[in-house]
């Protein structure tokens, strides 16, 4: 398992890189980086709270039902996925409300938000494992 700082710096690199990488290509479709960018900052907080959670509940679910943590595809593609239903289930009302826009609209404009967060969420946790890997049969701090 991560120790506690370890998941610290892959939840606060994933939401810099992320938001970085986001914000740059929405600008290139029109979008003023500064709006959205303030919408980027809110929504990173929040997903930054709900990335450290996750991957504990994810990491504690993963020992419990596999006997470790390590991650093969099939549970890489379930953990993006779940983690951005659970993040889509907060953001989708809030954005609906910060745009003043029905919940409909919210959702198909954050579609894409979700598609570029679920390849982002797959390729950014593959690297960070094999920059930053776990010692597999080391006790690290779980929490």
């Amino acid at each position: 398992m991560r120790t506690i700082s370890d998941r610290i710096r892959h939840a606060i690199a994933f939401e810099v890189i992320g938001l970085l990488l986001i914000v740059s290509i929405l600008s290139q479709f029109g979008f003023n980086a500064a709006h959205t960018g303030v919408l980027g900052v809110a929504f990173s907080v929040l997903a930054t709270g709900w990335n450290y959670v996750y991957n504990i509940w994810f990491d504690k679910a993963m020992v419990k039902w596999t006997g470790t943590s390590e991650k093969k595809q099939k549970h890489r593609i379930v953990h993006a996925v779940l983690f951005e239903l659970g993040l889509l289930w907060v953001t989708l009302p809030a954005l609906a409300w910060w745009l003043n826009i029905s919940l409909w609209d919210a959702l198909i404009m954050d579609i894409g938000l979700v598609l570029f967060y679920l390849v982002y969420a797959y390729i950014y946790n593959i690297v960070y494992d094999k920059l930053f890997p776990i010692e597999h049969g080391k006790t690290a701090v779980q929490h």
